[in-house]
Order: C-alpha cells, then structure tokens, then sequence
C-alpha cells in the first residue's frame, strides 16, 4: 500500500512538493512556538538551580535584584534561616554599584557581596576562590578581566559610593584578583566584580546596617523545598520567600504574551499544514474516482479505501513534518541567537530548548493534523457511487 501511495504522490511532483514544503515550513513554524514556549521556562528552572540554592529570600513584595530595596539586619536573618532543619545552607548577597579605577578614570562596574561558603552567583574559572573572611582579595567576570586586561594577582582600586558634589569616592579599598569567574546571572558584556559581603557593605556604606539585596538558600532535599519555604515564609512575615515553584510561576506570568503568541503562531501553522494536506488529497481523489470506482466494483471495501486515502495524508505530512522538523531546529537556533542579544537578559538564558518531550509533542501534533485532515476526502471518496462515477469516467 505504502508504494502505491509513493507512486501517487509521484504522479504529480510539482504539486507534490509544493504541498510537502508548505507542510514543512507549517511544521518548522510549530516545532519553533512549542520550543519557544517550554524553553524559556527550562531555562529559567536551569539557571535558578545553577547552584542548587532552591530557595530565594528577598525584600517584602519584591523578586531578588528586582528593585533596589535590601533586607535589614541581613546577618540575623541568615542565622535564624540556618536553624531551620531542613535547612542545608544559607548566604546573604548584596548588589550594588561600584567603580574601578583605571588609569585616570572610574569604570561603572555591577558589585555582589557574598559569603564565599554559601554562594549561588558564580563558577570558577581561573585563579582561586575567595576564603570566608578574606576582606582583601576580589573575584572578577569574565568580561570585567578581558576588558580591563586584568588576570590573578593583579591589585586594583576599588571605590564605592561617590560625593556627587566633588564626584570623588566616600569608600574605597585596595584589592587583590584573586580568580575570574563566570558570573551565572549576568548580562552579556557586563562588568562585574564580586568580594566577601563585609567589604562590600563597607563600599556601599552600610556595614552599620548589615543590609543584603537577598538571601540564598538550599533545602537538604529538593523535595523539601516547598515545605522549608512555606516554613520559612510563616516565621519571617516581613520578607518574601520564593521557592523554585513560585519564582518559576511568576517567572511564567512575566511571559504571558511569549505564550500567547506561540499559541497563535503555532495554532495558525497547524490550520495551514491541515488546509494543504485536504485539498491536496481532496485533488488527487477527484482525479482519481475512476480508479477508486473500479477498486470498489472488484470488491475492495469501503473500509480499505478509507484507509488508503488516509494513510497517504499520514504519508505526505510525515515526510513534510520530518523536513520542518530539522528546519524548525535550524531556525530555532537562529532565532535564539537574536533573541538572547536583549539587552540586560542574563547570558544563560536560552528562548529554544530542544527536549525529547516537546519534539516529540511536535510530532505528534503534526501526524495528528495529517490524519484528522484527510478524513473528509477519505470519506466522499470510500462514498464515491459506483455506477455513476464509471458511467461519467467511460463517456
């Protein structure tokens, strides 16, 4: 049966492949929205848990680094945090401004202030890590070292708040590279350095406050997650505590019109592969009612033509469907290319993930609309009447 669809299919090439390339470009479309839709949330999930710190401490009604309000009295905030038993570890982060000087300029550069033993900000790249309490030493992004054409145990200058009168520096602090890092949740082309949280407080003139932008912490399990935040959550009213379920739901919510399109987009495709699939096979049935007349007059069944008109609608989207599939892939990674040159997205987000399940979802999705397509010219031709089609066919 399958080279008798083939030879069909053959009869007319140039229809053939016009409909076969019209299903790959409706199939490449689809296979782009599910990426596209399930991506950015896989990502996402991957660059919270970069580090396996599940859990996100920040300022009442606020997401970490999303405003500029911090937590105060950060240090007895971590310590009740760490009570908890199902508490793994615990750090504060601060985040500021601060400048490096570089010749006879300041360079802008973004600070974190962190608790090298509890950490979820960066991977060692080159040189050493910071040692808890080391107050002179300084981590420095990738980006920040190739610009500045700095390298491990270099000194530097580092200066935090500046007099916006004499536009001089009220802090600063003589510092040694002690690695290069790559900093997880950084823009392209940032420029970031990192140092113990103490000596960051002092350059953003809060030690006497103790003050963090946000708290990091990991759950014993990742199934405890939940349970520690909603814990967590209760003992400390007056922050908020987001768990990866939550920061991903917010994170999703963020993206709503991402999702919207991709489920216009992708519904609009699958209405176009399934548009091309009938009227191909509504074309080949109405040239072919001679043929399928006289099937039927020899005995064939009604249920086997049924079947054979289908199955060539099942044939002609798998091979148009293959085709996009391995477009799709191309022009995801493409698209992805451009999408994530935004300015201020974290260079470890991706928009098009290629997972098994979505691909496979695709597929389905895809064989699917085939075969739902070529229902109806299925049926008029297993319903052609017999002795009026070879009547008309033979005068």
């Amino acid at each position: 049966m399958i080279t008798g669809i083939l030879r069909n299919l053959r009869r007319h090439p140039v229809r053939s492949g016009l409909a076969i390339g019209g299903i790959a470009v409706a199939a490449a479309l689809l296979l782009d929205m599910v990426l596209l839709s399930s991506g950015m949330e896989i990502s996402f999930e991957r660059l919270v848990l970069a580090r396996g710190y599940q859990i996100r401490v920040s300022p009442k009604g606020t997401l970490p680094f999303d405003t500029e309000a911090t937590l105060a009295d950060a240090g007895a905030l971590v310590r009740s945090i760490r009570d908890d038993p199902g508490v793994a570890r615990a750090g504060a982060i601060l985040g500021t401004t601060v400048f490096l000087r570089s010749a006879d300029s300041l360079v802008p550069l973004t600070g974190y202030g962190f608790d090298p033993r509890a950490q979820g900000l960066y991977e060692l790249q080159k040189g050493s890590d910071l040692a808890p309490g080391d107050s002179a030493g300084l981590l420095l992004g990738e980006e920040a070292a190739r610009i500045l054409g700095l390298a491990p145990g270099d000194t530097v200058t580092v200066e935090g708040e500046l007099d916006p009168l004499a536009g001089l520096a009220r802090t600063d602090r003589h510092l040694v590279v002690r690695g290069v890092v790559r900093w997880l949740y950084d823009a392209r082309d940032q420029l970031s350095l990192g140092t113990t949280l103490g000596t960051m407080q002092h350059l953003s003139m809060s030690r006497g406050e103790d003050r963090a932008s946000a708290i990091l912490v990991m759950a014993t399990h990742d199934t405890l997650a939940p349970i520690v935040a909603a814990r967590l959550a209760a003992r400390h009213p007056a922050v908020s505590v987001n768990s990866l379920a939550t920061l991903v739901a917010q994170f999703r919510g963020r993206l709503t019109y991402f999702r919207q399109l991709s489920v216009i987009l992708g519904a609009i495709s699958l209405g176009v592969a399934a548009l091309l699939v009938a009227t191909i096979l509504t074309i080949t049935v109405n040239e072919r009612l001679g043929e399928i007349a006289t099937l039927r007059a020899i005995g064939i069944s009604r249920n086997t033509i049924l079947r054979q008109v289908l199955l060539e609608g099942v044939v002609l989207t798998a091979v148009g469907g293959s085709l996009g599939m391995a477009l799709g892939l191309l022009t995801a990674g493409y698209l992805d290319t451009i999408l994530t040159q935004f300015p201020g997205l974290p260079a470890s987000v991706s928009f098009f993930i290629a997972q098994p399940a979505p691909l496979a979802a695709a597929a389905a999705v895809i064989a699917g609309t085939g075969l739902l397509a070529g229902l109806i010219p299925a049926w008029l031709a297993s319903r052609a009447p017999i002795a009026a089609t070879l009547r008309e066919d033979g005068g």
